[in-house]
C-alpha cells in the first residue's frame, strides 16, 4: 500500500479519536437510560477549559484531567436535572449544550491563537516496524492509544462484567434491576458522570493533540457532538459499532480533503460539511427497514438479492434502552 495512504489513513484513526471518546461515554450514559444533549458544548468548554488549562499550568496531563472534569460537571447537572428534579433530560441537556458552547466561546477569548502544549507522538519499539499496522496503529499518541483500549474496555465491562449487565439493565429495566438489589438512580448518577467525564475528553483531545490551539468560533468542533450522539444511535449502543462510526465520519472528513484537489469545481465548503449530512443519511439507513416503502421495494426484488438486503437492514438496526429518557421512582 501506497505510504501517503497509510499516513493519512493513521492520521483518520488519531482525528476520530476525539469522536469515539464522546460516542463511547455517551452509549455508556445511555444504556444507564439518561440521555445527554449537552455533547456538543460539554466538548467545546472541555476543549477551550483543557488547553487553557495545559497552557497556564505547562502540564498536558492537567489539561486533559480540567477536561474530564468539565465532563464530569456537565453531566452531573443533567442527571441531577433529571433525577432529583424530575425535569426534562431532553430540555436540560439542550439548555446545556448551548450555555456551555457560549460559555466557550467567552471564556476563551484570552486564549485565542496562543501557542500552547503539544502531545507528542509516541512510536512503540519493535511495534512501529511492523509492515503497514505499525503505521496504522504504533506511530500514534498516547491518547489515541487510549482511544483504542478505550473501545475494548467498554465493550468488556458492558458485556461480559457483572456491573456491566446491571447498568443494562438500569438501562432496559430499572424495576427489575432495583429488585435485584440495584440503587438504580444512585448507578445512573454514577454512569452519567463517567460517560460525561469520557466525553470531556474529546475537547483537550482536539486542542492538545489533532488541532492544537483554541481559535474560538474557527476552532472546527462545534457540531461534532451532535455527530457523535447520531453516531451513538448508529452504533446501536455498542462501543465496536460506535468506533466504527467514528473513524467513519473521520474517513469522510479525510476524502474531503483529498478529493478537493481533484473537484476544483467544486466549492471546498462543501466538500468539508459533506460529512455531516452523509453521517446523518447513514443514521436513517439505520432505522429506515421498519418503513413501508422499504418493504415494498424489497418485495420487489429478486429472492436473493432480497435475503441479502434483509439481512444488511437487520444488521445495522438497533434498538435504544427500552428505559432512556424516563425516570425511576421507588414504589
Amino acid at each position: 500500500m501506497d505510504n501517503v495512504i497509510l499516513i493519512g489513513l493513521a492520521g483518520v484513526l488519531a482525528a476520530a479519536a476525539p469522536v469515539l471518546f464522546a460516542v463511547v461515554g455517551e452509549t455508556i450514559t445511555e444504556r444507564a437510560g439518561v440521555i445527554n444533549l449537552s455533547l456538543n458544548g460539554t466538548i467545546l468548554l472541555s476543549a477551550m477549559s483543557g488547553f487553557a488549562a495545559a497552557y497556564k499550568t505547562q502540564s498536558l496531563l492537567v489539561g486533559f484531567l480540567v477536561g474530564m472534569l468539565v465532563g464530569a460537571i456537565v453531566a452531573f447537572v443533567v442527571a441531577f436535572g433529571s433525577i432529583a428534579l424530575r425535569q426534562s433530560q431532553v430540555a436540560i441537556g439542550f439548555v446545556l449544550a448551548l450555555t456551555a458552547r457560549d460559555l466557550a466561546y467567552f471564556l476563551g477569548v484570552p486564549y485565542m491563537n496562543v501557542p500552547g502544549p503539544t502531545l507528542p507522538g509516541l512510536p512503540l519499539p519493535l511495534l512501529k516496524d511492523i509492515p503497514v499496522l505499525g503505521t496504522l496503529f504504533f506511530r500514534q499518541n498516547a491518547i489515541t492509544y487510549l482511544s483504542f483500549l478505550l473501545i475494548l474496555a467498554a465493550w468488556i465491562w458492558l458485556f461480559r462484567t457483572r456491573p456491566g449487565l446491571m447498568l443494562q439493565g438500569v438501562g432496559e429495566r430499572p424495576a427489575a434491576a432495583f429488585v435485584r438489589g440495584a440503587n438504580v438512580n444512585r448507578l445512573r448518577y454514577l454512569y452519567t458522570i463517567i460517560g460525561g467525564a469520557i466525553a470531556g475528553l474529546a475537547g483537550p483531545a482536539y486542542t492538545l493533540s489533532i488541532k492544537p490551539g483554541w481559535m474560538g468560533t474557527q476552532t472546527g468542533l462545534d457540531g461534532v457532538g451532535w455527530i457523535a450522539l447520531a453516531i451513538t444511535i448508529f452504533g446501536g449502543w455498542n462501543p465496536w459499532r460506535g468506533a466504527l462510526g467514528a473513524y467513519l465520519f473521520a474517513l469522510l472528513q479525510w476524502l474531503g480533503l483529498v478529493l478537493q484537489p481533484n473537484l476544483p469545481n467544486i466549492p471546498s465548503q462543501v466538500l468539508q460539511v459533506a460529512p455531516f449530512p452523509l453521517m446523518i443519511l447513514t443514521l436513517l439507513l439505520v432505522n429506515v427497514g421498519d418503513a413501508e416503502w422499504v418493504q415494498r421495494w424489497l418485495a420487489s426484488m429478486p429472492d436473493k438479492t432480497r435475503r441479502l438486503a434483509v439481512k444488511a437492514l437487520r444488521a445495522m438496526r438497533a434498538s435504544p434502552p427500552a428505559a432512556l429518557g424516563t425516570t425511576f421512582e421507588r414504589d
